[in-house]
């Protein structure tokens, strides 16, 4: 048997000048091919790292998984401020809605502590007064189509007329009078002059008013010989056993009463 170099040189004794240029052909096709394949892996590498720095330039930082899940997006941001202000506006309403209940609140106490008092200063006057001296008097009056009664009676000096330091009686009278001279409001109050004042003039009168823009003043008197109501009284003997003051209110619908009782009214 012949072995491989055997042949080969057999081969190669054979035609030996056609196998050695065959084999040199061959080593530089060999070469050429590598060398094509290393420039074809340089140039594709450069491409690769190309491509990645441009990415890397136009396309923004990745964010890690947790950061982005707690992260706000502007939806959110914007539903939250709406909310807010929806709130602060509902606060701002109910507080405002209390702060003007209780304005209007203070305010009708006020002007009901005013009707309170002149309860409580006609039951202390009325009932003060003497029978058979003729110290009480009441006449219905009309002025344009509204009650403007009057009621007039003799009373010492005293706190409750603000005539603490005064001497001898004085005549009082519960009446309406304009706000002033150019106003058509009328005021209620307390008109009231020495008993023993004989002047013409208006000098020795006192104004003390008690509540303002008042409508009407309706004065009625219980006679128990009559039993009734009537809306003058004249008698200088006998009081009245109840005197009804009923007063027309601007900043009401009903009209507030005040019911004096000046004698023990039988069972």
């Amino acid at each position: 048997m012949f072995t491989g170099s055997e042949d080969q040189q057999r081969c190669s004794s054979s035609f030996p000048g056609s196998a050695g240029r065959g084999v040199a052909h061959a080593s530089r096709v060999l070469v050429l091919a590598s060398r094509r394949n290393n420039l074809s892996k340089s140039s594709r590498w450069r491409d690769a790292s190309v491509n990645r720095r441009d990415t890397c330039a136009t396309r923004q930082p990745v964010l890690p998984r947790d950061i982005r899940a707690r992260a706000f997006t502007l939806l959110e941001i914007m539903l939250a401020v709406i909310i807010l202000v929806m709130m602060s506006l509902a606060i701002y309403r109910f507080v405002q809605a209390n702060v003007t209940a209780m304005r209007v609140s203070s305010e009708v106490d006020a002007v009901e502590a005013r009707y309170d008092g002149l309860r409580e200063l006609l039951t202390q006057q009325l009932q003060s007064l003497p029978p058979g001296t003729g110290a009480l008097a009441g006449e219905p009056l009309k002025i344009e189509g509204h009650d403007r009664d009057e009621l007039s009676w003799v009373c010492p000096a005293g706190p409750g007329l603000l005539t603490r330091y005064a001497t001898g009686d004085f005549q009082v009278s519960l009446r309406l009078r304009p706000h002033d001279a150019k106003s058509r409001q009328l005021d209620l109050g307390l008109l009231r002059k020495p008993k023993d004042d004989t002047a013409v003039s208006n000098e020795h009168e006192t104004w003390v008013r008690l509540i303002d823009n008042v409508g009407t003043l309706q004065i009625r008197f219980f006679d128990s010989r009559l039993n009734t109501w009537v809306q003058r009284w004249t008698d200088t003997v006998t009081l009245p056993r109840l005197v009804k003051v009923v007063i027309g209110r601007t900043d009401a619908t009903a009209p507030k009463e005040i019911t004096v009782p000046l004698a023990r009214m039988p069972l």
